[in-house]
């Protein structure tokens, strides 16, 4: 049911968001030298890696890792890249995971592939057995915000009331944070 779910919702996003996608692509090459895409090597269901897209927000050989971990992340973005992480555009490529089966509208976000204590954490308490999600209940809780240890209480407490219903409150309450441009942190 979720994965139906998930690929009737990815189908009509990506026919409603053709043009801004192709919009927010050219802006990104027109604004700094480089690829509109950026690939990222992330963690997936039962710590499968699997190649992540996003919108270019940072500057071509920017390192791998979390932005928190940057010493300055603000000299890392590029002319736009801060108002495509704020608006969270720069996610809308992976409109694309989701149709190819890596990732769901819902889950815990995707960890970087080198981000060890978070999927140590995550694989502990069995969230690794959920695909991982364009937004979920920690996202909607803290985002950027949140410590680990904290992100993976809400990832578990996702795993155990996981459901439709709940799938579809997390994406208005994601909407709405969205909107309000809430817990983004760079």
């Amino acid at each position: 049911m979720k994965r139906m779910f998930d690929l009737l919702l990815a189908l009509a996003a990506a026919v409603i968001l053709a043009v801004p996608v192709m919009l927010v692509a050219t802006l990104v090459r027109l604004t700094s030298p480089g690829p509109a895409l950026y690939w990222s090597d992330r963690v997936g269901r039962h710590n499968a890696i699997f190649k992540m897209p996003k919108f270019r927000s940072m500057r071509v050989g920017t390192p791998a890792v979390a932005t928190h971990l940057l010493a300055n992340p603000q000299a890392h973005l590029t002319p736009i890249g801060s108002f495509l992480r704020k608006s969270s555009l720069d996610e809308l490529p992976q409109l694309w995971s989701i149709l190819a089966g890596d990732m769901s509208f819902v889950g815990p976000r995707p960890a970087l592939f080198n981000q060890h204590d978070l999927i140590g954490l995550r694989t502990r308490f069995g969230v690794d057995e959920l695909v991982p999600g364009l937004t979920g209940w920690a996202q909607i809780n803290g985002r950027d915000e949140l410590p680990i240890p904290d992100k993976v209480k809400l990832d578990v407490d996702y795993l155990q009331r996981q459901s439709l219903w709940f799938d579809i409150r997390i994406l208005w309450l994601t909407f709405v944070k969205v909107l309000r441009r809430d817990g983004v942190a760079h």
